[in-house]
């Protein structure tokens, strides 16, 4: 595992990369389904990581070399080795509606469900009950439409559901990912 700072790459740069290059998925869904395939032990590499994960290159863009997509591979394969647990789902800014950032955290959860599925990991897998638990918790947040009511405890839910997605994630990386021999339990 290595120290890795926070992401460089904001969900609005990312969003604004994608839909200049025409790829038809936001930010959300692309993170969420390069997590999703890595968590499961995916393999790719900073440039054919997009095939793997079953995403068609547009051909205005295929083979060409495009930093922000690259660094995001990168950035975020070194968040989920970090043992400083420093991996958080890429998501719109707090100074966004409190609705677009939970549609962002449905579309991270439908992402990262289909890129650990494009893993070879399922629910027959040999996943913990904890690690199959967490994968149909994420299944009900994908399916799930928000309602608001009272903003400040709205706001204070959707901290919790992305804190629980957050390590969430880092027990399926470390179940999923950890090296033959190596204890799988984190604390």
């Amino acid at each position: 595992m290595t120290m890795s700072p926070p992401s460089s790459i904001s969900h609005t740069d990312l969003d604004t990369e994608l839909t200049m290059l025409h790829f038809g998925l936001t930010a959300s869904d692309l993170h969420g389904s390069l997590c999703g395939f890595l968590c499961g032990g995916g393999h790719a590499d900073a440039h054919n990581w997009l095939g793997a994960l079953a995403i068609e290159p547009i051909e205005s863009i295929a083979g060409k070399a495009h930093p922000m997509i690259d660094r995001l591979y990168a950035e975020c394969r070194d968040q989920l080795d970090d043992v400083e647990l420093s991996f958080e789902p890429l998501l719109p800014d707090v100074d966004e509606t409190l609705a677009a950032r939970a549609e962002a955290l449905v579309e991270w959860c439908r992402g990262f469900l289909g890129g650990i599925g494009l893993a070879g990991v399922d629910s027959s897998s040999s996943l913990s009950d904890d690690g199959s638990e967490i994968l149909k918790d994420f299944a009900a947040i994908a399916a799930t439409h928000f309602e608001f009511k009272d903003a400040e405890e709205d706001e204070t839910a959707l901290y919790e559901v992305i804190e629980f997605i957050r390590v969430g994630v880092l027990l399926l990386h470390t179940e999923l990912c950890a090296p033959p021999g190596a204890g799988a339990t984190m604390h």
